[in-house]
């Protein structure tokens, strides 16, 4: 019940965003995950989900001997994950060739917004930057307004932690063959156009435009959108597909005839108002019972506090508490070597005496390190 990653040992840089949800993906499905912290940092707060599953060791690692301790921690581990600006790492004296020289089979995993090299590389950003930079945020949000910030779910999450997981196991596996590891350059501005190919086929094609609010799959479509319920709640409508177009129609209690306007767009503003007006006459409950179990790809749009309690999620146990804190499950699901229950998060430096002795240190090295300031 430890997940397929038992056995891995990663080293994690604390830091904010993508790199402590890789940290996290790799230690909900075993991995033994250290997060080195700042000695100086506040205590973190448990209900930070992201640390999770983690041991923390902190150190000081403006000194020499905090330095040491790290290598030493490095020296054991398969994986390394930092996420600081260019050349952070190698002020420290923790580079990827301050780290290969001692071990070759190190995986180094680097999480940026703009990558290791290029113009911006050395500049602040965020989500929202990243994304607008790559053409994405661009499509996103209503025809008339300004783009609409997706969370940080596209670029921080999708286009950098899932591709920084996907590269560290990328890189292990090719070091199962050559026995040597690699730096792994994962950029958010990488990531997020990695997973438009779709996009840029239709463009191509001549079936995407650049205005928001007019294609398939940015609201433009009125049978790929969200409606207003007479509550003044909401139904997310999916139904891209004839089949399922027409199974919306009627259950809806719409005329059949409006299957012929899902291919012409000039229909669709007509085919919008129909539909809308179809939803605002009941409320969100009526409508989930009127397509519940149907192929109408028909769903509520439901708020963070609702979503456990749908049927589905709770037959899942998709979601859980855990010391009183709402989390998701690990994911994806192994049947034969299953992932633990998520541990909640630890006390900063509260593994500090265990990790360090396991990873080779004496009580000396630990007495050294403690009177030089560089232990809590």
């Amino acid at each position: 019940m430890n997940g397929p990653l038992a056995g891995l040992r990663v080293v994690e840089f604390s830091g904010i965003g993508p790199g402590p949800l890789a940290g996290q993906l790799l230690a909900d499905l075993g991995a033994d995950v250290v997060t080195i912290d700042r000695a100086s940092c506040p205590a973190p707060d448990r209900s930070d989900v992201n640390r999770r599953n983690k041991r923390s060791v902190a150190l000081d690692l403006r000194r020499p001997e905090g330095v040491e301790a790290a290598l030493r921690l490095i020296n054991h581990a398969d994986v390394l994950i930092e996420g600081f600006r260019p050349g952070v790492m190698e002020r420290l004296g923790l580079g990827p060739e301050d780290c290969r020289v001692r071990h070759p089979r190190l995986v180094y995993g680097r999480m940026t917004g703009w990558g290791q090299t290029g113009p911006l590389a050395q500049t602040a950003g965020h989500d929202l930057n990243y994304l607008a930079l790559t053409g994405a945020l661009g499509a996103i949000g209503p025809a008339e307004g300004p783009p609409l910030p997706p969370l940080n779910l596209v670029a921080d999450f999708g286009g950098g932690a899932m591709f920084l997981v996907f590269g560290v196991l990328a890189a292990l596996f090719e070091r199962s063959r050559s026995g040597l590891g690699q730096v792994i350059d994962a950029a958010m501005v990488d990531g997020v156009p990695a997973m438009m190919g779709l996009l840029y086929g239709l463009l191509a094609r001549g079936q995407w435009f650049e205005r928001r609010g007019s294609n398939l799959l940015d609201g433009g479509a009125p049978f790929y959108a969200c409606y207003a319920t007479f509550d003044g709640r909401h139904m997310a409508l999916g139904a891209i597909e004839p089949p399922f177009f027409a199974d919306f129609l009627l259950r809806a209690g719409l005329p059949a005839e409006w299957s012929a306007a899902q291919a012409d767009p000039a229909r669709w503003p007509a085919l919008r108002e129909a539909i809308a007006e179809a939803f605002a006459r009941h409320t969100q409950a009526h409508w989930c019972r009127v397509f519940d179990g149907s192929d109408a790809c028909v769903a509520p749009v439901l708020a963070f506090s609702e979503a456990a309690a749908h049927a589905h999620l709770a037959a899942r146990h998709t979601l859980s508490q855990e010391d009183g804190v709402w989390q998701a499950a690990p994911a994806p699901r192994f049947d034969r070597t299953p992932a633990r229950r998520p541990r909640p998060p630890g006390a900063l430096g509260a593994d500090t005496k265990a990790v360090l002795a396991e990873a080779g240190a004496t009580s000396a090295d630990l007495q050294r390190w403690r009177h030089a300031g560089a232990l809590t």
